[in-house]
């Protein structure tokens, strides 16, 4: 497995949830390693995105979700505040290495 997401789950309006992504340690050295997610009925969207010293972020999540890498654990993260039933979704971690590298996907459902 290259790409392995954990964290979602269930919480209520104004809740967070911490996802996390552990990759081979091949795709940790890529330089861009992203979350996506994908609601019902929707395409899936960037969330944020990690580089080399920066990170992106939707105009959705902006002030609400932090991307950051763990490198001792070839991990990144995916720190969820103030979590809005918007945000339901099914979330990938994503990298690129020549090819697209794909998560299993974690579901995330937050209530009203």
């Amino acid at each position: 497995v290259q790409l392995q997401a954990s964290g979602g789950g269930l919480v209520q309006a104004g809740g967070s949830l911490r996802l996390s992504c552990k990759a081979s340690a091949i795709i940790f050295s890529a330089s861009n390693t992203d979350w996506f997610r994908q609601a019902p009925g929707k395409q899936r969207e960037l969330v944020a995105r990690i580089t080399t010293g920066s990170t992106n972020y939707a105009d959705s999540v902006k002030g609400r979700f932090t991307i950051s890498r763990d490198n001792d654990k070839n991990t990144v993260l995916l720190q969820m505040n103030s979590l809005k039933p918007e945000d339901t979704a099914v979330y990938y971690c994503h990298a690129f290495i020549g090819k697209d590298y794909w998560g299993q996907g974690t579901l995330v459902t937050v209530s009203s």
